[in-house]
């Protein structure tokens, strides 16, 4: 079971960070190359505990739906999302925030998965897809700290 673990340090407040990081908008915007939409549950804004979003997008060549459910929320500290359906055999993705001395943020994302199909899903992640994960994180992370900095994210819905 493969666990992606991500620092991201971010020159804006922790608030401003946190909430980013729970923003519909922003993660649609963030991977726009995958048409990430949401088009279930939380569609916009931001997401809360016990809400659902339901992703659509393409990832290999192929659409795909995935469902995620927001499992604990704890202001500005951390919350976690779980997978409800989708192409995984089961996801947590938890995201972790602190406040710097300097006055910046440190954002740990900890993404654990396991792939459908038994050994074939292992060997998937072996030869690209945990990959591809840490690549769509990273990307992700870049946009949201580019987006914190610049202050951008005061035209986002919810912000």
């Amino acid at each position: 079971m493969p666990k992606i673990v991500l620092h991201t340090k971010v020159n804006a407040p922790l608030e401003v960070v946190f909430d980013l990081a729970r923003s519909i908008d922003l993660h649609q915007d963030s991977l726009q190359h995958t048409k990430e939409k949401a088009i279930a549950g939380r569609t916009t804004g931001l997401v809360e505990e016990g809400e659902t979003v339901t992703w659509e997008a393409v990832h290999f060549g192929i659409k795909q739906q995935l469902t995620s459910l927001i499992t604990d929320v704890r202001p500005h500290q951390f919350f976690a999302d779980e997978l409800v359906s989708g192409a995984f055999k089961h996801f947590r993705h938890e995201h972790h925030f602190s406040s710097q001395e300097d006055g910046s943020t440190l954002m740990k994302d900890i993404f654990d998965y396991d792939s459908p199909l038994g050994w074939l899903g292992h060997l998937a992640d072996f030869l690209f897809l945990e990959k591809y994960m840490t690549r769509l994180l990273e990307q992700r992370n870049h946009f949201l700290k580019q987006t914190a900095e610049d202050g951008s994210w005061k035209e986002l819905p919810g912000m």
